[in-house]
């Protein structure tokens, strides 16, 4: 039988308006993933949460201690809830996660946070590599405006472009409310 658990990825204050390193709908985003807490807690099913933590000298966000590397509090972790503490942008990479999810039977991961294009990519794909059946939630995830090659890509094109990648065939790719009426249907 599948167990489901609900993952946020770096839903940290630094990532949030007057934050130092603001993204593009991080609110918005938080608010959706705050109803799939909400969804998850009232079904006593499992919530992770992971953060990051810089450990670069004098790091220009996600410091150790600041409170820019808090959980925000639209998604705070509250009672037993693991929280996972990563420093590379993969949170299965040095960390505990594995761990955690096997220990409490999980094969299913409902992923959401920041940022898209980063470490929400790389722990989807690394979840999918490991068996899990996974479903990143695309409204409950932020990202930015970014360059490469001299092109500037708005942040809605970024956050477009990994959810198209991960939906072509990597793992499903859903809203938040397509996501809540599956799961109450099923």
């Amino acid at each position: 039988m599948s167990k489901q658990a609900l993952v946020l990825i770096d839903l940290q204050n630094d990532y949030f308006p007057g934050g130092k390193f603001t993204l593009v709908g991080t609110d918005s985003a938080a608010d959706n993933a705050a109803k799939l807490v909400a969804e998850f807690r009232a079904q006593k099913a499992p919530v992770i949460h992971v953060r990051h933590e810089s450990q670069e000298p004098n790091p220009s966000f996600f410091a150790p201690g600041s409170t820019g590397a808090e959980i925000n509090a639209k998604v705070k972790n509250k009672g037993d809830e693991p929280v996972i503490t990563k420093h590379q942008i993969n949170a299965f990479q040095n960390t505990d996660l594995k761990r955690v999810l096997d220990d409490q039977g999980i094969t299913d991961l409902v992923i959401v946070g920041a940022m898209s294009h980063m470490c929400v990519d790389g722990v989807t794909r690394a979840a999918v590599d490991f068996g899990y059946g996974t479903t990143v939630i695309h409204d409950a995830c932020a990202t930015l405006d970014t360059e490469f090659n001299g092109v500037k890509v708005p942040a809605a094109q970024v956050h477009a472009a990994f959810m198209r990648g991960l939906a072509d065939g990597y793992c499903a790719v859903k809203s938040t409310d397509e996501f809540l009426t599956d799961r109450k249907a099923g």
